[in-house]
């Protein structure tokens, strides 16, 4: 372990340096992003606020278990640390002073917990905390308070867009710093009554964010700018400054970044152009890191880039947890003496996240020299969609999805047609809030300029074959088919699943989900012969949830026009289906089903679209909620 004293300390003759004499210096901040005013966090301008009430989002009750441990192994690295007299400067340190606390009970599981009413954020704890021995109950639990605490972030973001375009607003709002600041209003940040060293429970590796502030909300890197997040020494138990998280995005030209281990340049000494101009201090987050490593704590290691298909230009993945392993003083590129620390993956660990979306680039462009073996078909949908959709296996010589016709579209009986059918708008250029298309669904259009849904209703009514207003028109996207390269592959586990090689926004359209159509009667009879049958009406109303603003505004409403009758209807996959008949089964899915309706009128017969429910990343399977598989089926039996 290194030590404190170890490292030279340059920085008088960083202030006595006459080259740089008023230089400012900054923390490691990221050059992309915008600065954060007070300006830029109030609340989106669409959205009913101030509000009155925030929900309470109970924890499980279900589980028992003791989550939050190994706590005696770091106080013993604490003890043993400050045991001796340093020998340079004759400083005695406790060695009782410890830096990692166990949890009181009545904390171990309010990472998620609100507080009620419009009340001033709590201050972060100083707590140190690690999470272990996560039975499946509690990562599940987990994984669906962090789903829905992103659906509700990126709801809010998507509302402030929405209240900026009817505004006619000419430069946009930083909504992604609006949303966070109401949710951290209302208490709905997680993990503030902690800070965890280690692993973010319901945070898996490879997951990925458009905005830094999402971080926040996650509790991932809870620092707005600073590339270091550290616990401060103001407030930690033994006054010392602890590291928990780096952000590596290549803001500084001493950065060495190699995939799993990584050269990263401390903080500081950086002018407002992100030029170094001054020495750099072993303080704030420079000492944290250095105290990381000198107890053996583990960094979380989150990198950001440009990439294309994020929303905001650049996107952010979680690649796991890190070890400092080294320290120095070294002088930079710029000439200033700048802190180094060589920082380590651990290991078994699943696949960096940023490794899987390079590669995913790779094979949008060249499938075949970037993965050579496996490929059974280049596009199975034989050219009937607008991207072609692959067929890999290589697993076994199993071909069966090339066994059946591809629909692009469900088959539809003919009557339906003959039922409400009507004209459409008469709308030319594009389609307004006024025209007869947005009356069906309120007076509002259910998607926002980049085709992104923003609210699920029981049924929308999209612009059809007798409307006038050209095929670019707003309320046309799950009529625009297939944008996304989707993959279906063959797993160990599962069977056959579905992917995308392109990162998927959260609201975004994916395809339908084809089949033929069948009344009751004839479904009867097909399921008499044994035929695999879809029966809508069992997917459970997923689309509730996107959109769903309750927990911060209490005059939030559920959608119920236009409103649908049951549906007794049933769709054959048996013969004819598409690439959305291989998704996996799940019980936190990431993709939701959405009625539509365009062709027709008859409210009966809608068709089943599919929208992300999250961010998806490149090459990670795709779910939907089919209702009525068993728990541990992974799939219905079509897909195996």
């Amino acid at each position: 372990m290194g030590s404190l004293l170890h490292f030279p300390d340059l920085n008088t003759a960083a202030t006595t340096n006459n080259n740089s004499p008023n230089k400012i210096i900054q923390p490691k901040l990221e050059p992309l992003d915008s600065v954060i005013d007070s300006d830029s966090l109030a609340p989106p301008p669409g959205i009913p606020f101030p509000l009155s009430q925030t929900l309470i989002q109970n924890p499980n009750p279900n589980s028992n278990s003791t989550v939050y441990s190994e706590f005696s192994r770091i106080s013993e690295l604490f003890k043993t640390a400050f045991s001796d007299k340093c020998p340079q400067n004759d400083v005695v340190l406790s060695p009782n002073a410890l830096a990692i606390v166990p949890v009181d009970e009545k904390h171990q599981r309010q990472g998620n917990v609100s507080n009620v009413g419009r009340v001033r954020a709590p201050q972060h704890s100083s707590e140190l905390v690690r999470v272990t021995d996560l039975s499946i109950e509690d990562e599940k639990y987990f994984r669906e308070v962090v789903r829905k605490t992103r659906m509700l972030y990126e709801n809010l973001r998507v509302y402030g867009n929405l209240s900026d375009e009817r505004e006619m607003v000419s430069r946009r709002s930083r909504n992604d710093l609006k949303a966070s600041a109401v949710m951290r209003e209302r208490g709905l940040w997680l993990n503030r009554d902690k800070r965890i060293v280690g692993a973010i429970p319901g945070v898996e590796i490879g997951d990925v964010f458009f905005f830094r502030m999402e971080l926040c909300v996650v509790g991932i890197h809870e620092q707005p700018q600073a590339g270091i997040d550290y616990l401060p020494s103001s407030r930690s138990s033994n006054g010392e400054p602890i590291a928990t998280s780096i952000i590596v995005s290549g803001g500084y030209e001493d950065d060495v970044d190699t995939g799993d281990v990584i050269i990263y340049t401390g903080h500081g000494g950086q002018d407002k152009g992100f030029r170094q101009c001054a020495n750099q201090k072993l303080e704030c987050g420079n000492l944290g890191l250095e105290r990381s490593m000198h107890y053996g704590i583990e960094v979380r290691v989150v990198r950001g880039f440009k990439y294309e298909g994020s929303v905001s230009g650049k996107v952010y993945v979680y690649d796991g947890l890190h070890k400092v392993v080294d320290c120095w003083f070294d002088v930079g590129k710029s000439g200033f003496g700048v802190y180094k620390y060589k920082i380590v993956r651990l290991e078994n660990q699943s696949v960096r996240g940023s490794l899987v979306l390079r590669f995913a680039q790779n094979l949008r462009i060249r499938p075949l020299e970037a993965r050579p073996r496996g490929y059974v078909c280049m596009d199975m949908s034989m050219k009937k969609e607008n991207v072609p959709v692959l067929l890999f296996n290589d697993i076994d010589g199993d071909h069966e999805p090339l066994a059946y016709q591809y629909l692009v579209r469900s088959v539809i009986p003919p009557y339906v047609y003959q039922f409400g059918s009507g004209g459409g708008c008469n709308c030319v250029a594009g389609c307004f809030r006024d025209c007869v298309c947005a009356m069906k669904n309120g007076g509002e259009f259910a998607y926002d300029e980049k085709g992104i849904l923003i609210q699920g209703k029981p049924v929308i009514f999209e612009c059809g074959p007798h409307c006038t207003c050209p095929p670019t028109c707003r309320n046309r996207v799950s009529q625009k088919g297939v944008r996304n390269t989707f993959e279906v592959f063959r797993s160990r586990e599962t069977g056959w699943g579905v992917r995308s090689l392109d990162l998927i926004q959260a609201g975004a359209f994916l395809c339908e989900y084809a089949g033929v159509v069948l009344t009751q009667d004839q479904a009867r009879v097909f399921s008499m012969a044994g035929d695999n049958l879809v029966y809508p009406k069992r997917f459970p109303e997923r689309w509730q949830e996107w959109g769903d603003i309750s927990q911060v505004s209490s005059n939030y409403v559920r959608p119920s026009h236009p409103s649908i009758p049951p549906l007794d209807f049933a769709m054959d996959v048996s013969s004819m289906r598409n690439v959305a008949c291989y998704m996996s089964h799940s019980r936190s899915p990431n993709v939701m089903v959405q009625f539509v309706l365009y062709d027709h009128n008859n409210v009966i017969f809608p068709r089943l679209m599919l929208f992300a429910l999250e961010n998806i990343p490149p090459l990670r399977e795709l779910s939907l909620d089919y209702g009525v598989a068993e728990e541990w089926s992974p799939k219905l039996a079509i897909c195996n």
